[in-house]
């Protein structure tokens, strides 16, 4: 087994098994015959051979430590009683060193009743140091009492830093996911926005043409082909979406509707490209909208997301135009750069609202956020003669 392996392994045991080995580690070293008497020692009682009450004294000391994690309460009583007998019967065994340890741990891991622990075992240290000083010959003076104290105020206060630390961290991790959380949310509404309501008002403005259309069985024809095949689109982008949030095999898949989206979604990339304007300008064209398209320059091999945001500034402002200016020439021009994607889509103004007519603006406003992450320039507005604009330099390489 590797030793990645071994460590996956180890982290699965269970924490009081992980802690054991600590404690039997104090406990074998305590035994060894060239550490007897030469631990911890409080007062200056002279030391004593071990004995039978010897042993509890090293288990009480030693053994709790498995649990220091699981129930850090329970350890740092019987640790500390182990520790007031090791100091009153003289043994002065290196599983003395334990207490700081625990105390470290306590600090780190007790959940519950902290200020009333702290206060307790201080209350606890007073008897033990003035018993120690009657029992020992008067050398120990009460400064080395207060000192030890000191040092173990330090051990719990390493802890409680430890702690403090380790509840910051996840405070920021919890802060961290919930602003990924809205982030996400929020460009997940903003793709939505711009799928659903492109699809759905060129679908809207070409069913409005096909009532006037049943004199001219070609033409109704025509126009509820383009119909069915904005549906299918918004089907398609919408599982896009759908995958991202869900990304299985097979997902959205096998409902058996027969509408055959599986093979457009078998040959239409995943992420919309600037590639794909030139079919956004056709299936506006066909809801009745003149559209002019211009591309000029070479994609870099690498743009990041500014292809998307091109395709998303283009996908609006042509909703835009079916929904205020119906019937109004507009003009696309796409423009790529070595380090930029410059896009302007014009209307003159001169067509009329149709049905669909009805936006909050969230889509332009999803525009300029997105378009000031990168790092680019956005404008939308009307001019002099009427007419409404939509500009954007779209820095490449970037991500959204």
């Amino acid at each position: 087994m590797s030793i990645q392996g071994a460590g996956r392994v180890w982290r699965r045991l269970d924490v009081t098994v992980r802690d054991l080995p600590l404690g039997i580690l104090f406990l074998v070293v305590s035994v060894l015959p060239g550490l007897r008497g030469h631990g911890t020692e409080v007062g200056d009682l002279p030391t004593r051979p071990f004995d039978a009450l010897a042993v509890l004294t090293l288990a009480l000391e030693c053994l709790p430590l498995a649990v220091r994690r699981r129930w850090p309460a329970v350890c740092l009583a019987l640790v500390t009683c182990g520790f007031a007998l090791d100091q009153l019967r003289g043994y002065h065994s290196a599983a003395g060193t334990a207490l700081p340890i625990v105390l470290i741990s306590a600090g780190s891991h007790l959940e519950h009743r902290r200020r009333a622990t702290v206060v307790l075992l201080t209350v606890a240290y007073v008897p033990l140091a003035i018993a120690l000083s009657q029992l020992g010959s008067g050398g120990e003076t009460p400064t080395e009492f207060v000192t030890f104290y000191l040092v173990l105020a330090l051990a719990w206060g390493a802890g409680a830093w430890l702690r403090a630390t380790r509840l910051a961290e996840a405070e920021r991790r919890e802060r961290v996911a919930a602003e990924t959380r809205t982030a996400e949310r929020a460009q997940l509404a903003r793709e939505l926005h711009d799928v659903v309501t492109h699809h759905v008002t060129a679908m809207v403005v070409q069913a409005e043409a096909a009532r006037y259309l049943t004199a001219a069985p070609e033409r109704l024809e025509q126009s509820l082909t383009a119909v069915s095949d904005t549906g299918r689109r918004a089907i398609t982008d919408l599982r896009h979406l759908l995958d991202l949030l869900n990304p299985g095999p097979g997902h959205g898949h096998g409902t058996g509707t027969g509408t055959g989206t599986g093979a457009m979604e078998a040959k239409e990339p995943r992420t919309p490209a600037v590639g794909r304007v030139l079919t956004l300008v056709e299936q506006t064209r066909r809801a009745g909208q003149p559209v002019d398209f211009t591309e000029q320059g070479t994609p870099p091999a690498s743009t990041g997301s500014a292809d998307l945001v091109a395709y998303r500034v283009v996908q609006e402002a042509l909703t835009n135009a079916l929904k205020y200016a119906h019937g109004s020439r507009t003009s696309v021009q796409v423009r790529h750069g070595e380090r930029e994607i410059t896009v302007e889509v014009s209307t003159d103004g001169t067509g009329s609202p149709s049905a669909a007519a009805v936006g909050s603006g969230r889509g332009l406003a999803g525009l300029r956020e997105r378009i000031g992450v990168l790092g680019g320039d956005f404008h939308a507005g009307s001019g002099m003669d009427g007419g409404f604009t939509v500009r954007a330099r779209i820095p490449a390489g970037g991500t959204s």
